[in-house]
């Protein structure tokens, strides 16, 4: 009996022995996988931060921003008719950028669904500045945004996904022109328009 004992501590101790390289291992590696973790967070911060002050600096030059997207997207336009493909990518686009155009329309306070009217609903109203759901920062932003996904996407064929693209199309332009029908009833209703045209301005003259 106490042979077979001493038997059995030592094969204990020796898989206790082959044990231990394995914990020194771990050991050794998860110094390796924090300072890997602290560096990706790290360039986060730096990319974010980064992005951030072009950003702040992009925010005055509205009409150059604009032009930058209107060129991207006739670049991906002439991407999709020239190779004849990523008609999927296109639709889902489509309906991403419908989506922006109408929140950019939108009031950040549905008229409908507030108690007191957030906006003027004759002229004998006290003038109330028309505040997007949407800003058009913001608009841009992420219009530059699906555009650039859109355009990367457009390199590989396998994105391509084989559709028969006019039914894709009309449904579209059906869904295009069924909720801009019910936006422009919504601004009738509501009588406002989502721009500055015609809003009352003072000059630094005037007397009030």
């Amino acid at each position: 009996a106490t042979t077979h004992h001493h038997y059995q501590l030592r094969r204990h101790h020796q898989h206790l022995l082959s044990l231990r390289p394995l914990h020194q291992q771990m050991l050794e590696e998860e110094p390796q996988v924090n300072a890997l973790q602290a560096a990706i967070a790290k360039f986060q911060g730096s990319f974010s931060r980064r992005l951030q002050t072009t950003l702040d600096v992009l925010v005055p030059f509205v009409a150059g921003r604009w032009i930058l997207a209107i060129v991207m997207l006739l670049l991906y336009i002439l991407r999709v008719w020239y190779w004849q493909g990523w008609y999927v990518v296109s639709y889902g686009l489509g309906i991403y950028l419908l989506n922006i155009l109408v929140d950019f329309l939108s009031p950040l306070e549905d008229p409908e669904a507030s108690d007191e009217a957030e906006l003027p609903t004759s002229n004998n109203d006290e003038y109330k500045p028309f505040i997007r759901k949407l800003p058009e920062f913001t608009t841009w932003y992420r219009t530059t945004k699906a555009l650039s996904l859109s355009l990367f996407l457009a390199l590989f064929r396998i994105f391509d996904i084989p559709v028969f693209w006019p039914i894709l199309l009309v449904y579209f332009v059906m869904l295009f022109m069924g909720t801009m029908r019910q936006r422009v009833q919504h601004m009738i209703r509501h009588k406002y328009l989502p721009f500055s045209f015609g809003k009352p301005k003072y000059s630094k003259t005037t007397t009030i």
